[in-house]
């Protein structure tokens, strides 16, 4: 299936929709896409049909959310602790992802009309050579386009994003472009793998399961929860404007929380900003450098 989805609408689900945009719409969306194998157990499929209805299903949401006019998605498509599966699903999977990448580099004209721009966050390092390359091409293809963001977490976990943010600190100091002092909660935050992202408003985990599962544990300190029972592949727009509404409604709550955290916390000023930018502007350069190597690996 396209990664662009061009459905329409019922009129009663338009309805529904433009009522929602009366109200504070989150700018930022994060979805836990629980349930793909309980959906393929349930349907009497393959574990990995299941996990490619996912798929459609994602390309529908999107869509949901551009209607809406939320700006940036972020999923959780495939964690590092996934690699303990089977060793036949975990192939299965990888399969998967090469198929929709490649489908993705197919589309990228049509992604680029749209204006939107695919990010992978996570340790593509662990994932096999091939498919590392067809991430970053896709990030490459789109990497200038700003109507619209979609992060997918890809061999990803909180805790070792949060760990890759560290070392990039320590190398900081090590090369001697950082001090002690320079070290802030500010300055790792823009070390995460989501430093060009606005914080989520919104994460919603479908399937029953009301924890995180090490996914944007940094980022979601003030977020509004939603959990639904609704397994991911039969996730529906009313599913999606039930979660906006309960946004809506904590919305307040959610606010006084952001400034309180914000009068609460103030983080100390560097005496040497130039430094801190220089240092930044290394680390990005570092990780160029090692997205072309990759694709310019045989």
């Amino acid at each position: 299936m396209s990664w662009i989805q061009e459905s329409k609408l019922k009129w009663y689900e338009t309805l529904a929709v433009n009522v929602l945009k009366c109200g504070s719409i989150p700018k930022h969306v994060a979805f836990i896409m629980d349930g793909n194998r309980r959906f393929a157990n349930k349907s009497g499929v393959k574990k990995i049909e299941g996990h490619s209805k996912g798929f459609d299903k994602l390309t529908e949401v999107l869509h949901w959310c551009l209607l809406l006019g939320v700006n940036e998605v972020t999923v959780y498509a495939f964690s590092i602790e996934n690699f303990r599966r089977s060793e036949e699903e975990v192939d299965q999977l990888m399969s998967l992802a090469r198929e929709k990448f490649k489908r993705l580099l197919e589309e990228k004209d049509k992604l680029n009309e749209h204006g939107i721009s695919i990010r992978v966050i996570g340790n593509i390092g662990l994932l096999p050579a091939d498919l590392q390359k067809l991430v970053v091409e896709s990030m490459e293809s789109t990497k200038s386009n700003t109507e619209a963001v979609l992060n997918i977490a890809f061999s990803y976990t909180s805790r070792e994003e949060m760990t890759h943010a560290v070392r990039e600190v320590a190398w900081g100091v090590q090369e001697d472009l950082l001090k002690i002092d320079d070290i802030t909660e500010d300055l790792i935050q823009k070390c995460l793998y989501t430093r060009h992202s606005l914080q989520p408003d919104l994460l919603i985990r479908t399937s029953g399961e009301v924890r995180l599962s090490d996914f944007l544990l940094w980022q979601t300190t003030c977020c509004t929860l939603y959990f639904t029972p609704v397994l991911w592949p039969e996730f529906s727009i009313w599913d999606l404007c039930r979660s906006i509404l309960h946004y809506q409604k904590n919305l307040p709550v959610l606010e006084k929380a952001l400034k309180n955290s914000c009068d609460g916390r103030r983080q100390p000023i560097s005496e040497n900003m130039d430094r801190i930018e220089k240092f930044l502007s290394q680390m990005e350069v570092k990780e160029s450098r090692t997205r072309n190597q990759i694709l310019t690996q045989a």
